[in-house]
């Protein structure tokens, strides 16, 4: 419109609540996610120091 200044806050704003709305996304992610990696990575753990043990008995 003629005669209003542009608001130069309101872009710095609009891009805090995009970086909030991505960070509470990956929080939930991480939540719902974390104990299904957590128990993947133990697994994988516990088959290395098994197949490791194996090998050293050779």
């Amino acid at each position: 419109m003629i005669g209003l200044k542009p608001e130069k806050g309101q872009g710095l704003v609009e891009y805090a609540l995009i970086l909030v709305l991505i960070a509470v996304v990956v929080l939930a992610v991480l939540l719902i996610l974390g104990p299904i990696i957590g128990n993947s990575f133990s697994e994988v753990n516990s088959e290395l120091e098994r197949v490791s043990y194996a090998f050293l008995m050779l």
